[in-house]
């Protein structure tokens, strides 16, 4: 029993276990095999599944050019593999040649980060507003991938009914596509190995034009600048145009000026009309056309007064009067209230000028100046007394 324990002792005993590796396609593997008292032993590579003798102590046996050895010491002993391919994959054993023979196995993992194989993926596509579209995306990789699609703007999509972010798996079928669907799709295939890849795909959907007009009906008054809207979709996109009720096309000029604006397949179309004289009220057509068909919308431009410059006056003439009360005798005058005449500006209905009005309080009759005609005829009685008297006096005397 001694001697079997001295033995055991003499005999080569490896220090750790051949270690599992993961590497990356196209990476250097390195496979380590640690043997304490190897003495005169010798130690071989092999693959396990194939059996193929890989290398004997220093020499390489195998004719794979991306396989060599290296050691440290007579103790370390390293299996490389350059550039390594899924071929790789598998299980090596260390051994060493003692009676019975001694070994220990370590795995090579060989992971692939995710391909799209593009002959098995969609392009770009152009399809017609309500029919149904799979759209299809092949990826590959070590371990499988995980394939989802989404929009490449972040939008949700409307699949089929229910509003998602996401769809999961390698088909994307809509069904009664609408021009909301269009846009760049991102097929996206991931499996943890870095990177992730992904493809655009461009989903164009064809329909005719359609017309909307913010406003039917515009107002002007003469001398003013006036802007008529229309917002049209189409897909091919349209060409957009203006004209007036006697269908003649409106071109950018000194009068005119005819703008619009692209945003996906929608567009916007502006008409600018400079100085609106009388010849300018009527109707006018925007009209949009494409290979699918067109539409027109009619504006209304109509005539409104102009908004006026002049200001209203107001001159007041206040005048006061001051009456006793004598009603019952009391001889306590009380002050009436002043009644006030006040003269006003009112237009004229012929030739714009102001006439002016005057308003007065009732009063005794008047010539004009402001003195009652019953206080002028006793004056003059008095002035005739007078006169008389001096007369008589001038006679007496001679």
């Amino acid at each position: 029993r001694e001697f079997s324990l001295f033995a055991e002792v003499q005999f080569p005993r490896f220090a750790e276990p051949i270690p599992n590796v993961t590497v990356t396609i196209g990476r250097d593997a390195l496979l380590p095999c640690v043997v304490d008292n190897l003495r005169n032993y010798k130690v071989a590579w092999v693959r396990v599944d194939t059996q193929t003798i890989l290398s004997i102590h220093h020499n390489v046996i195998t004719q794979n050019s991306r396989i060599s050895l290296s050691y440290n010491d007579h103790r370390s002993w390293y299996l490389q593999i350059k550039n390594v391919q899924e071929v790789d994959r598998g299980w090596y054993m260390c051994q060493v040649n003692t009676d019975p023979m001694r070994s220990r196995q370590g795995y090579l993992q060989v992971v692939v980060p995710p391909s799209i194989v593009d002959k098995e993926t969609s392009t770009d596509m152009v399809v017609r507003e309500a029919s149904n579209v799979t759209l299809n995306c092949k990826a590959v990789g070590y371990p499988e991938p995980y394939v989802m699609w989404r929009r490449e703007d972040g939008e949700d999509i409307n699949y089929n009914g229910e509003t998602v972010n996401v769809v999961d798996g390698e088909v994307l079928h809509i069904v009664k596509i609408s021009r909301l669907h269009m846009g760049a799709y991102l097929c996206i295939a991931s499996n943890g190995v870095p990177p992730s890849i992904s493809k655009r795909i461009v989903l164009r959907v064809q329909f005719p034009p359609m017309l909307s007009i913010p406003n039917q009906l515009e107002g002007a008054y003469i001398g003013q600048d006036v802007t008529l809207e229309c917002l049209t979709e189409a897909y091919p996109t349209s060409i957009n145009y203006w004209t007036t009720e006697r269908g003649d096309m409106i071109v950018s000029g000194d009068k005119h000026e005819a703008v619009s604006s692209d945003s996906g397949y929608n567009k916007y179309m502006m008409l600018k009309i400079r100085n609106v004289n009388p010849k300018d009220f009527g109707s006018y057509k925007c009209v949009a056309k494409n290979s699918l068909g067109e539409t027109d919308g009619v504006i209304k431009l109509d005539e409104i007064p102009a908004p006026s410059t002049t200001t209203t006056q107001v001159s007041p003439h206040v005048t006061s009067s001051i009456k006793k009360n004598g009603r019952n005798g009391n001889k306590n005058s009380r002050q009436r209230p002043i009644d006030y005449a006040v003269e006003e500006w009112r237009e004229s209905d012929s030739d714009g000028d102001y006439t002016l009005v005057s308003m007065r309080t009732p009063q005794d009759p008047s010539d004009g100046s402001g003195e009652p005609a019953s206080l002028r005829v006793q004056g003059i009685w008095t002035v005739l007394l007078l006169f008389l008297t001096l007369a008589l006096l001038f006679v007496v005397r001679r």
